[in-house]
Protein backbone atom coordinates (compact mmCIF):
# COMPACT_ATOMS: atom_id res chain seq x y z
CA UNK A 1 0.00 0.00 0.00
CA UNK A 2 2.68 2.41 0.64
CA UNK A 3 4.69 2.13 -2.29
CA UNK A 4 1.60 2.04 -4.48
CA UNK A 5 0.69 5.69 -2.55
CA UNK A 6 4.27 7.13 -2.71
CA UNK A 7 6.27 5.14 -4.96
CA UNK A 8 9.03 4.09 -2.81
CA UNK A 9 10.91 2.14 -5.25
CA UNK A 10 10.74 4.68 -8.11
CA UNK A 11 12.42 7.73 -5.42
CA UNK A 12 15.09 5.58 -4.35
CA UNK A 13 14.22 4.75 -0.89
CA UNK A 14 12.37 2.48 1.57
CA UNK A 15 9.79 2.44 4.24
CA UNK A 16 12.14 2.23 7.29
CA UNK A 17 14.59 5.07 5.53
CA UNK A 18 11.11 7.24 5.08
CA UNK A 19 10.10 6.51 8.79
CA UNK A 20 13.65 7.48 10.36
CA UNK A 21 13.42 10.36 8.31
CA UNK A 22 10.15 11.49 9.49
CA UNK A 23 11.25 11.20 13.12
CA UNK A 24 14.24 12.85 12.63
CA UNK A 25 12.42 16.14 11.25
CA UNK A 26 9.96 15.61 13.84
CA UNK A 27 12.83 16.14 16.64
CA UNK A 28 14.31 18.87 14.72
CA UNK A 29 11.08 20.97 14.73
CA UNK A 30 9.52 19.47 18.32
CA UNK A 31 10.52 22.83 19.59
CA UNK A 32 7.72 24.45 18.11
CA UNK A 33 4.92 22.52 20.30
CA UNK A 34 6.53 24.96 23.63
CA UNK A 35 7.84 27.60 22.04
CA UNK A 36 4.81 28.54 20.14
CA UNK A 37 2.21 28.62 22.61
CA UNK A 38 4.70 30.58 24.60
CA UNK A 39 5.11 33.15 22.49
CA UNK A 40 1.25 33.68 21.92
CA UNK A 41 0.59 33.01 25.38
CA UNK A 42 2.24 36.80 25.75
CA UNK A 43 -0.58 38.07 23.53
CA UNK A 44 -3.38 36.53 25.78
CA UNK A 45 -4.64 33.30 23.62
CA UNK A 46 -4.37 30.38 26.43
CA UNK A 47 -1.30 28.38 26.22
CA UNK A 48 -3.32 24.87 26.58
CA UNK A 49 -5.51 26.21 23.78
CA UNK A 50 -2.70 27.72 22.14
CA UNK A 51 -0.53 24.34 22.60
CA UNK A 52 -3.64 22.07 21.01
CA UNK A 53 -4.00 24.28 18.18
CA UNK A 54 -0.30 24.08 17.40
CA UNK A 55 -0.80 20.07 17.47
CA UNK A 56 -3.65 20.12 15.44
CA UNK A 57 -2.44 22.81 12.79
CA UNK A 58 1.32 20.43 12.48
CA UNK A 59 -0.68 17.83 12.39
CA UNK A 60 -3.61 18.29 9.61
CA UNK A 61 -1.19 20.35 7.35
CA UNK A 62 1.95 17.72 7.66
CA UNK A 63 -0.76 15.42 6.49
CA UNK A 64 -2.31 17.14 3.92
CA UNK A 65 1.96 17.78 2.59
CA UNK A 66 1.89 14.27 2.85
CA UNK A 67 -0.77 12.64 1.19
CA UNK A 68 -1.32 15.53 -1.83
CA UNK A 69 1.71 17.21 -2.57
CA UNK A 70 3.46 13.85 -2.03
CA UNK A 71 6.52 16.42 -0.29
CA UNK A 72 8.54 15.26 2.72
CA UNK A 73 8.11 18.65 4.17
CA UNK A 74 6.56 19.27 7.64
CA UNK A 75 4.12 21.76 7.92
CA UNK A 76 3.70 23.91 11.20
CA UNK A 77 2.70 27.40 12.95
CA UNK A 78 5.77 29.49 11.62
CA UNK A 79 8.42 31.14 13.94
CA UNK A 80 8.77 34.84 13.21
CA UNK A 81 5.15 35.23 12.11
CA UNK A 82 3.92 34.19 15.45
CA UNK A 83 6.30 36.92 16.83
CA UNK A 84 4.30 39.29 13.97
CA UNK A 85 0.97 37.76 15.95
CA UNK A 86 1.73 38.31 19.46
CA UNK A 87 4.09 41.46 19.97
CA UNK A 88 3.41 43.72 16.60
CA UNK A 89 -0.32 43.34 16.27
CA UNK A 90 -1.46 42.38 19.77
CA UNK A 91 1.11 44.32 22.11
CA UNK A 92 2.28 47.10 19.62
CA UNK A 93 -1.02 47.81 17.55
CA UNK A 94 -3.15 47.66 20.76
CA UNK A 95 -5.92 44.87 19.23
CA UNK A 96 -7.33 41.64 20.76
CA UNK A 97 -5.78 38.66 20.15
CA UNK A 98 -9.12 37.28 18.52
CA UNK A 99 -9.12 40.28 16.06
CA UNK A 100 -5.63 39.29 15.24
CA UNK A 101 -6.33 35.86 14.42
CA UNK A 102 -8.96 37.57 12.37
CA UNK A 103 -6.52 39.50 9.91
CA UNK A 104 -4.78 35.69 10.45
CA UNK A 105 -7.95 34.51 8.77
CA UNK A 106 -8.50 36.57 5.82
CA UNK A 107 -4.57 36.38 4.90
CA UNK A 108 -5.13 33.00 4.47
CA UNK A 109 -8.45 33.47 2.39
CA UNK A 110 -6.13 35.61 0.20
CA UNK A 111 -3.42 33.47 -0.11
CA UNK A 112 -5.71 30.34 -0.83
CA UNK A 113 -6.84 32.74 -4.03
CA UNK A 114 -3.40 33.00 -4.87
CA UNK A 115 -2.51 29.75 -4.51
CA UNK A 116 -5.45 28.72 -6.76
CA UNK A 117 -4.63 30.55 -9.68
CA UNK A 118 -0.54 29.97 -9.03
CA UNK A 119 0.04 33.73 -8.92
CA UNK A 120 2.16 33.42 -5.81
CA UNK A 121 5.34 33.55 -7.48
CA UNK A 122 4.38 36.63 -9.06
CA UNK A 123 3.98 38.23 -6.09
CA UNK A 124 6.72 36.77 -4.50
CA UNK A 125 9.31 38.02 -7.40
CA UNK A 126 8.68 41.14 -7.27
CA UNK A 127 10.20 41.52 -4.02
CA UNK A 128 13.72 42.29 -4.83
CA UNK A 129 15.44 39.48 -3.78
CA UNK A 130 18.20 41.28 -1.71
CA UNK A 131 15.13 42.35 1.06
CA UNK A 132 13.71 38.91 1.22
CA UNK A 133 17.03 38.14 2.40
CA UNK A 134 17.47 40.54 4.42
CA UNK A 135 13.67 40.35 6.23
CA UNK A 136 14.67 36.49 6.89
CA UNK A 137 17.79 37.57 8.67
CA UNK A 138 15.64 40.22 10.64
CA UNK A 139 13.13 38.40 11.92
CA UNK A 140 15.63 36.17 13.12
CA UNK A 141 17.76 38.70 14.78
CA UNK A 142 13.91 39.12 16.37
CA UNK A 143 13.48 35.63 17.24
CA UNK A 144 16.40 35.56 19.03
CA UNK A 145 16.26 39.16 21.15
CA UNK A 146 12.75 37.43 22.03
CA UNK A 147 14.68 34.84 23.83
CA UNK A 148 17.23 37.15 25.10
CA UNK A 149 14.22 39.25 26.54
CA UNK A 150 12.45 36.12 27.87
CA UNK A 151 15.50 34.52 28.97
CA UNK A 152 15.74 38.37 31.23
CA UNK A 153 19.51 38.10 30.25
CA UNK A 154 18.48 41.60 28.39
CA UNK A 155 16.45 44.50 30.26
CA UNK A 156 15.36 47.90 29.96
CA UNK A 157 17.60 50.99 31.17
CA UNK A 158 16.76 54.28 31.22
CA UNK A 159 20.43 55.30 30.54
CA UNK A 160 21.84 52.87 27.72
CA UNK A 161 18.44 51.60 26.91
CA UNK A 162 19.17 48.42 27.33
CA UNK A 163 21.42 46.24 29.34
CA UNK A 164 22.69 42.86 30.71
CA UNK A 165 20.91 41.61 34.16
CA UNK A 166 22.13 40.86 36.75
CA UNK A 167 23.17 37.42 37.45
CA UNK A 168 21.10 34.98 39.19
CA UNK A 169 20.67 31.36 39.95
CA UNK A 170 17.70 31.33 37.46
CA UNK A 171 20.12 32.98 34.81
CA UNK A 172 23.08 30.62 35.44
CA UNK A 173 20.88 27.90 34.40
CA UNK A 174 19.75 29.48 31.19
CA UNK A 175 23.39 30.44 30.11
CA UNK A 176 24.08 26.71 31.10
CA UNK A 177 21.28 25.09 28.48
CA UNK A 178 22.15 27.91 26.20
CA UNK A 179 25.47 26.24 26.15
CA UNK A 180 24.83 23.00 26.25
CA UNK A 181 21.83 23.19 23.48
CA UNK A 182 24.29 25.36 21.00
CA UNK A 183 26.91 22.72 21.69
CA UNK A 184 24.51 20.07 20.29
CA UNK A 185 23.33 21.86 17.37
CA UNK A 186 26.84 22.32 16.73
CA UNK A 187 27.58 18.62 16.76
CA UNK A 188 24.65 18.28 14.31
CA UNK A 189 22.90 16.49 16.61
CA UNK A 190 19.28 15.70 15.82
CA UNK A 191 16.56 16.94 18.08
CA UNK A 192 19.61 19.41 19.72
CA UNK A 193 16.87 21.58 20.58
CA UNK A 194 14.09 19.56 22.25
CA UNK A 195 17.57 17.86 24.04
CA UNK A 196 17.96 21.37 25.35
CA UNK A 197 14.72 22.14 26.12
CA UNK A 198 14.36 19.09 28.56
CA UNK A 199 17.73 19.18 30.01
CA UNK A 200 17.37 22.82 30.62
CA UNK A 201 14.21 22.15 31.92
CA UNK A 202 15.24 19.39 34.64
CA UNK A 203 18.30 22.16 35.68
CA UNK A 204 15.85 24.85 35.82
CA UNK A 205 13.49 22.54 38.59
CA UNK A 206 16.52 23.35 41.08
CA UNK A 207 15.28 27.02 40.96
CA UNK A 208 13.15 28.18 44.31
CA UNK A 209 13.65 24.42 45.84
CA UNK A 210 17.62 24.40 45.89
CA UNK A 211 18.44 27.93 45.41
CA UNK A 212 17.26 30.90 43.20
CA UNK A 213 13.92 32.46 42.85
CA UNK A 214 11.63 31.95 39.94
CA UNK A 215 9.08 34.42 40.60
CA UNK A 216 10.34 37.06 38.44
CA UNK A 217 9.36 34.75 35.33
CA UNK A 218 5.71 34.78 36.25
CA UNK A 219 3.03 37.46 36.40
CA UNK A 220 2.42 39.45 39.51
CA UNK A 221 -0.70 37.67 40.05
CA UNK A 222 0.67 34.28 39.94
CA UNK A 223 3.99 34.31 40.39
CA UNK A 224 5.83 31.74 42.38
CA UNK A 225 9.26 31.29 43.60
CA UNK A 226 9.77 27.38 41.84
CA UNK A 227 9.94 27.82 37.90
CA UNK A 228 8.77 23.96 37.35
CA UNK A 229 5.89 22.98 38.54
CA UNK A 230 4.53 19.09 38.08
CA UNK A 231 0.87 19.43 37.40
CA UNK A 232 0.26 16.26 35.78
CA UNK A 233 1.20 14.28 32.42
CA UNK A 234 -2.21 13.25 30.95
CA UNK A 235 -4.97 16.48 29.99
CA UNK A 236 -8.09 17.02 27.99
CA UNK A 237 -7.13 19.00 25.00
CA UNK A 238 -8.18 22.86 25.52
CA UNK A 239 -10.47 23.79 22.54
CA UNK A 240 -11.43 27.28 23.67
CA UNK A 241 -9.20 28.90 20.98
CA UNK A 242 -11.33 27.39 18.58
CA UNK A 243 -13.41 29.74 16.39
CA UNK A 244 -12.52 32.37 18.65
CA UNK A 245 -11.08 34.91 15.60
CA UNK A 246 -13.57 38.11 15.62
CA UNK A 247 -13.70 38.24 11.43
CA UNK A 248 -15.71 41.45 11.36
CA UNK A 249 -13.40 43.27 13.77
CA UNK A 250 -10.71 42.66 11.79
CA UNK A 251 -12.06 43.97 8.18
CA UNK A 252 -11.47 47.71 9.56
CA UNK A 253 -9.10 49.64 7.25
CA UNK A 254 -6.53 50.11 9.69
CA UNK A 255 -6.00 46.36 9.90
CA UNK A 256 -5.06 46.21 6.06
CA UNK A 257 -1.04 46.54 6.81
CA UNK A 258 -1.15 43.92 9.02
CA UNK A 259 -3.35 41.17 6.52
CA UNK A 260 -1.23 42.52 4.13
CA UNK A 261 2.05 41.45 6.13
CA UNK A 262 0.99 38.58 7.40
CA UNK A 263 0.17 37.43 3.89
CA UNK A 264 4.06 38.65 2.43
CA UNK A 265 5.44 36.93 4.88
CA UNK A 266 3.74 33.73 4.51
CA UNK A 267 4.27 33.51 1.20
CA UNK A 268 7.56 34.35 1.29
CA UNK A 269 8.35 32.13 4.35
CA UNK A 270 6.97 29.18 2.51
CA UNK A 271 8.27 29.92 -1.36
CA UNK A 272 12.14 30.01 0.20
CA UNK A 273 11.64 26.81 2.41
CA UNK A 274 10.16 25.04 -0.48
CA UNK A 275 13.27 26.06 -3.19
CA UNK A 276 16.11 25.94 -0.44
CA UNK A 277 14.43 21.97 0.38
CA UNK A 278 14.40 21.18 -3.47
CA UNK A 279 17.58 22.25 -3.71
CA UNK A 280 19.26 20.44 -0.14
CA UNK A 281 17.49 17.28 -1.55
CA UNK A 282 17.43 17.82 -5.38
CA UNK A 283 13.82 17.36 -5.03
CA UNK A 284 12.79 18.94 -8.58
CA UNK A 285 10.80 18.22 -11.32
CA UNK A 286 11.74 18.00 -14.86
CA UNK A 287 12.09 22.05 -15.48
CA UNK A 288 14.26 22.26 -12.67
CA UNK A 289 11.39 23.63 -10.02
CA UNK A 290 10.79 22.69 -6.98
CA UNK A 291 9.05 19.22 -7.12
CA UNK A 292 4.73 19.50 -6.59
CA UNK A 293 5.37 23.46 -6.23
CA UNK A 294 1.69 23.96 -6.47
CA UNK A 295 -0.12 21.47 -4.88
CA UNK A 296 2.60 22.17 -1.80
CA UNK A 297 1.78 25.46 -2.15
CA UNK A 298 -2.31 24.74 -2.16
CA UNK A 299 -1.37 22.65 1.02
CA UNK A 300 0.43 26.18 2.73
CA UNK A 301 -2.10 28.38 1.94
CA UNK A 302 -4.82 25.59 3.61
CA UNK A 303 -2.76 25.37 6.57
CA UNK A 304 -2.39 28.77 6.49
CA UNK A 305 -6.24 29.39 6.35
CA UNK A 306 -7.30 26.77 8.61
CA UNK A 307 -4.91 27.82 11.77
CA UNK A 308 -6.99 30.79 12.72
CA UNK A 309 -10.46 28.91 13.14
CA UNK A 310 -8.34 26.79 15.01
CA UNK A 311 -6.95 29.13 17.21
CA UNK A 312 -3.09 30.17 16.11
CA UNK A 313 -0.86 32.40 13.73
CA UNK A 314 -0.17 31.27 10.15
CA UNK A 315 0.95 27.59 9.43
CA UNK A 316 3.81 27.14 6.76
CA UNK A 317 6.58 24.93 5.50
CA UNK A 318 9.66 24.23 7.73
CA UNK A 319 13.37 24.42 6.89
CA UNK A 320 14.04 21.68 9.54
CA UNK A 321 12.22 19.29 6.74
CA UNK A 322 16.08 19.71 5.85
CA UNK A 323 16.85 17.30 9.06
CA UNK A 324 14.59 14.18 7.71
CA UNK A 325 15.68 14.57 3.72
CA UNK A 326 19.86 14.74 4.99
CA UNK A 327 18.38 11.28 6.34
CA UNK A 328 17.55 9.89 2.82
CA UNK A 329 13.23 11.02 3.22
CA UNK A 330 11.93 11.53 -0.27
CA UNK A 331 8.81 11.31 -0.24
CA UNK A 332 5.55 12.48 1.26
CA UNK A 333 5.80 9.25 3.59
CA UNK A 334 8.10 11.34 5.76
CA UNK A 335 5.28 14.30 6.13
CA UNK A 336 2.82 11.37 7.42
CA UNK A 337 4.86 10.19 10.34
CA UNK A 338 5.70 13.78 11.25
CA UNK A 339 2.06 14.33 11.80
CA UNK A 340 1.80 11.50 13.72
CA UNK A 341 4.44 12.18 15.86
CA UNK A 342 2.61 15.56 16.77
CA UNK A 343 -0.63 13.97 17.76
CA UNK A 344 0.00 12.48 21.01
CA UNK A 345 0.62 15.63 22.19
CA UNK A 346 -2.79 16.99 22.43
CA UNK A 347 -3.04 14.76 25.59
CA UNK A 348 -0.07 15.18 27.08
CA UNK A 349 0.31 19.31 27.59
CA UNK A 350 0.83 19.15 31.00
CA UNK A 351 3.93 17.88 30.58
CA UNK A 352 4.92 20.80 28.03
CA UNK A 353 3.80 22.89 30.53
CA UNK A 354 6.86 22.42 33.04
CA UNK A 355 8.73 24.11 30.57
CA UNK A 356 9.85 27.56 31.82
CA UNK A 357 10.82 30.35 29.66
CA UNK A 358 14.66 30.26 30.48
CA UNK A 359 14.49 26.49 28.46
CA UNK A 360 12.87 27.78 25.66
CA UNK A 361 14.91 30.95 25.73
CA UNK A 362 18.24 29.16 23.71
CA UNK A 363 15.74 27.35 21.39
CA UNK A 364 14.65 30.84 20.09
CA UNK A 365 18.25 32.34 20.12
CA UNK A 366 19.32 29.22 17.93
CA UNK A 367 16.64 29.75 15.53
CA UNK A 368 17.81 33.27 14.79
CA UNK A 369 20.79 31.57 14.09
CA UNK A 370 19.56 29.27 11.72
CA UNK A 371 17.41 32.25 10.10
CA UNK A 372 21.08 33.72 9.30
CA UNK A 373 22.01 31.91 6.86
CA UNK A 374 20.76 34.30 3.63
CA UNK A 375 22.77 36.69 4.93
CA UNK A 376 25.93 35.76 2.72
CA UNK A 377 23.56 36.17 -0.48
CA UNK A 378 23.23 39.91 -0.20
CA UNK A 379 25.48 41.88 -1.96
CA UNK A 380 27.39 43.91 0.64
CA UNK A 381 29.81 45.98 -1.80
CA UNK A 382 26.65 46.99 -4.16
CA UNK A 383 25.49 49.98 -1.58
CA UNK A 384 21.82 50.53 -3.55
CA UNK A 385 20.88 46.66 -2.56
CA UNK A 386 23.15 46.64 0.96
CA UNK A 387 21.39 49.72 2.32
CA UNK A 388 18.44 48.76 1.84
CA UNK A 389 18.81 45.48 2.72
CA UNK A 390 20.86 46.45 6.24
CA UNK A 391 17.80 48.94 6.89
CA UNK A 392 15.36 46.13 6.93
CA UNK A 393 17.07 43.86 8.93
CA UNK A 394 18.63 45.96 11.86
CA UNK A 395 15.24 48.11 12.09
CA UNK A 396 13.18 44.58 12.86
CA UNK A 397 14.88 43.97 16.20
CA UNK A 398 15.14 47.42 16.63
CA UNK A 399 11.53 48.83 16.70
CA UNK A 400 10.28 45.14 17.67
CA UNK A 401 8.13 45.06 14.57
CA UNK A 402 8.68 43.17 11.48
CA UNK A 403 6.26 45.34 10.14
CA UNK A 404 7.80 48.66 10.51
CA UNK A 405 11.39 46.83 9.21
CA UNK A 406 9.55 45.74 6.10
CA UNK A 407 8.42 49.18 5.86
CA UNK A 408 11.38 51.21 6.32
CA UNK A 409 13.27 48.71 3.77
CA UNK A 410 10.42 49.31 0.87
CA UNK A 411 10.80 53.10 1.41
CA UNK A 412 14.94 53.15 1.22
CA UNK A 413 14.39 50.30 -1.27
CA UNK A 414 12.80 52.85 -3.47
CA UNK A 415 14.16 55.96 -2.54
CA UNK A 416 17.79 54.93 -3.60
CA UNK A 417 17.02 53.30 -6.52
CA UNK A 418 15.60 56.56 -7.56
CA UNK A 419 18.34 58.63 -6.67
CA UNK A 420 20.90 56.40 -7.95
CA UNK A 421 18.93 56.60 -11.28
CA UNK A 422 18.19 52.80 -11.31
CA UNK A 423 14.45 53.17 -11.22
CA UNK A 424 13.92 50.35 -13.68
CA UNK A 425 14.54 47.83 -11.34
CA UNK A 426 11.52 48.89 -8.95
CA UNK A 427 9.03 46.43 -10.10
CA UNK A 428 5.15 48.08 -10.39
CA UNK A 429 4.04 46.00 -7.95
CA UNK A 430 6.76 47.35 -5.67
CA UNK A 431 5.54 50.96 -6.20
CA UNK A 432 1.81 49.60 -4.30
CA UNK A 433 4.00 48.30 -1.72
CA UNK A 434 5.98 51.67 -1.55
CA UNK A 435 2.65 53.16 -1.14
CA UNK A 436 0.98 50.82 1.58
CA UNK A 437 4.37 51.39 3.53
CA UNK A 438 4.28 55.19 3.43
CA UNK A 439 0.30 54.85 4.61
CA UNK A 440 1.47 52.23 7.09
CA UNK A 441 4.47 54.97 8.61
CA UNK A 442 2.35 58.10 8.51
CA UNK A 443 -0.61 56.16 10.64
CA UNK A 444 2.00 55.25 13.08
Amino acid sequence: MLERLFSLRAEGTTTRTEVLAGIATFMASMYIIVVNPGILSAAGVPFSAALTATVLVSFFGSLMMGLYARNPILVAPGMGINALFAYTMVLGGGMSWEVALGCVFWAGVIFAVLALFNVRRLVIDAIPAQLRYAIACGIGLFITLIGLVNAKLIVSNPVTVVSVAPMTPSLIVFLLGLALTAILVAKRIHGALIIGIIVTTLMATTIGRLWGDGSAYFPPEIAQPTLVNFTGIFAAPDFSGLLALDLLGSLKVAYAPFIFVILFTVFFDALSTFMAVAEAGNLKDENGDPRNIRRSMMVDAFSALVSAPLGTSPANAYIESAAGISQGGRTGLVAVVVALCFLPFLFLAPLLSLVPSIATAPALILVGVFMMEPIGKIHWHQFDDAIPAFIAMVMIPLTYSITHGIVFGFLSFVVIKLGVGKAREIRPTMWVLFALSLLLLLEG
